[in-house]
């Protein structure tokens, strides 16, 4: 990569109180804050990681910003999903380069984005045109038009018309009328992942695949905790992001599980 910034590119401006700002740079133009202003012109050509001023003695970091920052701070229509259990999908559905994965419930693009950078082709099915679009513009927007992302307006519950995939992954409130669906679109082997905000919906889905051909089901939460490291204090934060979902996942069989 580059390393001197460039106009069109996303970038990361952090502020002396750790307040960071998303900007796209563009020739000519500046960003406001009440911290100050930058014009965007004295951080094009300068190289990530410098100091730019925001007027006077305000001074901002700027760097490229991370897939984390992207997620956490570009336009959204649907709720994201933390980068804590984003890490954690890509493990727990064992997603790689090449793979093929149906995503459903595609929200903001925040995990396609995270499938997409781990080398899989997706194919999103997505109820609400106003939240594909929104998707797409943010995946095009942080990884570019070249990206192997297939987005259709259809109801998965109703049926999944495509075959053969790795995986299939649902961000959705009734995944369990997606099971016989997934059973049929799934390759032997496969695996078939749900994130879930409430553990009376992990009970149904986990009561679909024990009626499919589905096993070694797993579910799992992850609790994320800082710490405050500072000379002497050392001590966790007093802020933590504990529950945002729940992580369900488990096996396609050749054979139901019962057989």
């Amino acid at each position: 990569m580059i390393s001197e910034l460039r106009p069109g590119e996303r970038v990361m401006l952090v502020d002396a109180k750790d307040r960071r700002y998303l900007v796209t740079l563009r020739e000519g133009g500046a960003f406001h804050t009440h911290a100050g202003i930058v014009q965007h012109d004295d951080v094009i050509g300068l190289r990530e990681g410098s100091l730019v001023s925001g007027g006077g003695a305000r001074q901002f970091l700027v760097l490229r910003p991370t897939l984390a920052d992207v997620v956490l701070k570009m336009p959204r229509g649907a709720q994201v999903i933390y980068p804590k259990d984003l890490g954690a999908i890509l493990m727990q559905a064992d997603v790689g380069p090449g793979m093929r994965v149906l995503e459903s419930g595609v929200g903001s693009g925040a995990l396609s984005m995270t499938l997409l950078r781990a080398g899989a082709s997706i194919t999103g099915y997505e109820i609400r045109e106003d939240f594909a679009e929104q998707a797409r513009r943010n995946v095009v927007d942080q990884l570019g038009p070249d990206v192997a992302y297939d987005l259709h307006i259809r109801d998965v519950t109703v049926g999944i018309e495509h075959r053969d995939f790795d995986r299939v992954i649902l961000d959705m409130p009734e995944p369990w009328l997606v099971v016989p669906h997934a059973e049929e679109a799934l390759r032997p082997g496969g695996i078939l992942l749900a994130y879930l905000p409430t553990i009376n919906q992990v009970q149904l889905v986990r009561e679909a695949m024990r009626e499919a051909a589905f096993g070694l089901a797993e579910t799992v939460e992850i609790l994320r905790r800082t710490w405050h490291v500072e000379a002497r204090s050392v001590r966790p934060d007093h802020r933590m992001v504990a529950h945002t979902g729940f992580l369900t996942s488990a096996r396609r069989l050749a054979t139901p599980a019962s057989a």
